[in-house]
């Protein structure tokens, strides 16, 4: 199995971890859950995270083919759009986007002029579909439980999984969101471990589980199958989706889930200005 070039980069505000993945033979990219840096305190955006995978894909003469995210994040905005206009390739997410467009746009309140139907994106990924990242081969596999569009893009023998597995000391995504469910996510996750035992797991967020100094974002199929703390082998369904239940109930909402969203499902793009020419994000009350 091919084994692509991987580079991590780490949003620590957000404790979100993006990628560059590529095949060093043709130097075809892809970039992966790219962070738009934002201040909600003030509503402020910027790009000094995404300009380091800029300035990184520049300087190893890469070419751009995909700008994906493994599902619509709620802890951080997506620099998806920014990247495409730096450094070319199509904007991707899994097709079950639909989904949460419909699902959100009615508790924004977006009106007629916002489309749920994915076409703010370039390519919208169906379960199964197989692609080409140059000469690696590539699949994308709905992985759906954390949210209804949550993918995980196996390229050669990487898996980039976004929020359904952490570190084998943290466990696994929570399930509480609209359109979440646990046993969904038990179920994706059987589909994960069917990958083989070698196959490396790249993740997009990590906390440091008590008694452990550093951040991390990759291990293996192995590793989680063996130790995962909360779906390890062994762990049915159910007692997988009664741990996961009653641990999601004790949980705040992230941070910035309302901003977040709202953009994400938009492809990363804010919502068109208003009269005065300045762009606003909604705050529902009392709704999540």
């Amino acid at each position: 199995m091919h084994h692509p070039e991987v580079r991590a980069f780490f949003h620590e505000p957000s404790n979100t971890f993006s990628y560059v993945v590529w095949d060093s033979m043709g130097l075809q990219a892809a970039v992966i859950d790219a962070v738009l840096d934002y201040e909600a305190a003030s509503g402020r955006s910027s790009h000094h995270a995404a300009d380091e995978i800029v300035a990184f894909v520049q300087a190893q003469g890469l070419t751009v083919e995909w700008v994906i995210d493994t599902h619509v994040h709620a802890d951080h905005l997506s620099a998806a759009p920014y990247v495409q206009s730096r450094l070319g390739g199509k904007l991707g997410i899994g097709e079950h986007i639909r989904t949460v467009q419909k699902t959100f746009g009615e508790l924004f309140n977006v009106g007629s002029d916002f489309a749920p139907d994915g076409s703010q994106f370039d390519h919208l990924f169906a379960d199964g579909e197989r692609y080409m990242l140059g000469g690696i081969e590539a699949v994308a596999l709905h992985t759906p439980g954390h949210t209804p569009a949550c993918m995980t893009h196996v390229i050669g023998d990487a898996a980039f999984v976004g929020d359904t597995l952490f570190m084998p000391d943290y466990g696994t995504a929570r399930c509480d969101f609209p359109g979440g469910d646990a046993g969904i996510l038990y179920r994706s996750i059987q589909k994960i471990f069917a990958l083989p035992a070698a196959t490396r797991i790249f993740l997009c967020h990590d906390y440091k589980a008590a008694g452990r100094d550093a951040f991390a974002h990759e291990t293996t199929v192995a590793a989680e199958r063996a130790g995962n703390i909360h779906v390890h082998d062994g762990i049915s369904e159910a007692e997988f989706v009664a741990m996961r239940t009653a641990r999601d109930a004790t949980l705040k909402m992230p941070q910035l889930i309302l901003p977040a969203v709202q953009v994400n499902m938009r492809a990363g793009r804010f919502p068109p200005a208003e009269s005065n020419g300045v762009r606003y994000l909604k705050i529902p009350l009392d709704a999540l």
